[in-house]
């Protein structure tokens, strides 16, 4: 099946039923095929192939032919093709953000915002790092050297499936890396938009590879190949932990980045409504389907009552199937209900949503956006990520105790501040154990490291920070 329709918002992508290895579309060895589905439709919008460990294999050892003429590659000519891929982005852009809206239901116009100009923004960052990174150091009696890790195997997610395939592919390639990459099998179409993109913008055949495929078939193929040498995922913890596993087998590098409860803290003094109305919206978007949505919302007894009402408020302007999409699948939709339920179980009160499926939608794997309040930090509600449009309010006593419910978690992802001043909340979330906060709604920064401590993950993305994992040093003494 290859083509395109039209959406209200632009072309969508409808899929190869080919694999890209080696510079050219070709089928896959099983010739076995996944649909995908629109969540809004729940009608079938495509086919893939499924691919196996002989597609994989054969995409690993083009990677591994192409490593050495494109680690050679000056900057120059790399930062040239990662600039004019960004540049294809661009023109693409409605494309992109109709292929994206069609595969994983969000609404055009956050696909067109987030899931498209993020990833490239992204795109052009590392570009410029491509040309401007210093791969070469000296220290006193010798000259240190960064140069590419090798292969890389990179497994994406689905909830931002262009982001993610960016986060990973964009600096593996400048650092001089070769890549096979096996997306989601959920959202595999923009993943087939970037091979075609990266193939007009000049990339040599080998350097970048694509295999769709089931994760514990493809996925798992691709993390235990003994040809290549790191592997990026970003997923769940419990998949992330045996990839380290697995991994850890061969000495095989690992970039991780994974699960998050992140916390929300709104400090005393601080802005109540403005915290509150920017932490609801931080987690309704794209659904509440994102690893550091700040899911946790921590006030301060005096005014805990208060930003349940207005939390309770700002829920009702994500309206499903209008400002708020459905979840990516059925199990998905049933997993978050479930959540929800047990939320009930365990004593906590729904101040806006449940359970229930939203009303005069025929179709589409909806939840309604769902606020909870007198919530315990020890609830399951409180504790496991849901990966919904479900946030928990939590009260708290002082700093100290804030803190306590902040930590107390074993993720440490992302987080939230806010402050009568910017130096209370800085003091704060530099005794948070997360890998990133913003402060007072800070902006989201393309060249900021990303990753998080604990169990969210090992690693770093995005910027000059993102570009180090995919480079190894070695050392000359003269």
């Amino acid at each position: 099946m290859n083509g395109e329709t039209e959406t209200a918002g632009g072309r969508v992508h409808q899929g190869r039923d080919e694999v890209y290895i080696d510079g050219r579309w070709q089928p896959a060895a099983a010739g076995e095929l996944i649909d995908v589905v629109d969540p809004v439709t729940e009608q079938v919008i495509a086919r893939v192939p499924a691919g196996d460990a002989r597609d994989v294999n054969a995409a690993v050892r083009a990677a591994r032919r192409a490593l050495p003429g494109w680690g050679a590659t000056a900057r120059a000519r790399r930062a040239s093709i990662l600039a004019g891929a960004a540049a294809l982005m661009a023109e693409r852009r409605d494309e992109i953000a109709a292929t994206i809206a069609a595969e994983l239901g969000a609404p055009v116009a956050f696909a067109t915002a987030v899931h498209t100009d993020m990833p490239t923004a992204v795109m052009r960052t590392f570009a410029e790092l491509a040309s401007e990174h210093p791969f070469e150091e000296r220290i006193g009696n010798s000259r240190v050297f960064h140069e590419p890790v090798g292969v890389v195997g990179a497994i994406t997610p689905w909830n931002y499936p262009l982001h993610q395939v960016v986060a990973k592919v964009a600096p593996a390639l400048a650092a001089g890396c070769t890549v096979v990459l096996k997306p989601a099998e959920d959202t595999p179409l923009v993943a087939q938009l970037v091979a075609e993109i990266l193939d007009a913008a000049g990339l040599p055949a080998g350097v970048f590879n694509l295999v769709t495929g089931l994760g514990p078939v493809a996925g798992q193929a691709l993390a235990e190949h003994p040809e290549v040498d790191l592997v990026s995922f970003t997923g769940s913890t419990a998949v992330g932990r045996r990839i380290g596993e697995v991994a850890g087998g061969s000495v095989k590098r690992v970039a991780l980045e994974l699960g998050g409860k992140s916390a929300n803290v709104i400090l005393p003094g601080a802005d109540l409504a403005r915290a509150v109305n920017v932490g609801v919206a931080n987690v309704f978007a794209n659904s509440g389907q994102t690893c550091s949505a700040w899911t946790r919302m921590l006030v301060d007894t005096a005014r805990y009552d208060e930003a349940v009402e207005i939390a309770a408020a700002a829920s009702a302007k994500y309206v499903p199937g209008e400002r708020l999409g459905p979840v990516v699948n059925a199990k998905q939709r049933d997993r978050v209900r479930g959540y929800i339920r047990k939320g009930v179980e365990e004593g906590a009160r729904i101040a806006a949503g449940g359970p229930d499926a939203p009303d005069d939608l025929p179709t589409g794997y909806y939840v309604r956006p769902t606020v909870f309040a007198d919530v315990d930090p020890g609830m399951t509600i409180a504790q496991e990520e849901i990966f919904g449009p479900v946030v928990v309010l939590i009260r708290y006593e002082d700093e100290e105790d804030a803190l306590r419910i902040a930590n107390g978690t074993v993720y440490g992802l992302a987080g939230a501040v806010w402050g009568a001043d910017e130096e209370q909340a800085v003091a704060f979330a530099r005794r948070m154990d997360t890998g990133q906060v913003d402060i007072n709604g800070g902006r989201f920064n393309p060249k900021a490291p990303f990753g998080g401590y604990k169990q969210s993950g090992v690693g770093r993305e995005l910027g000059p920070h993102g570009l180090l994992e995919y480079l190894q040093t070695k050392s000359l003494q003269l």
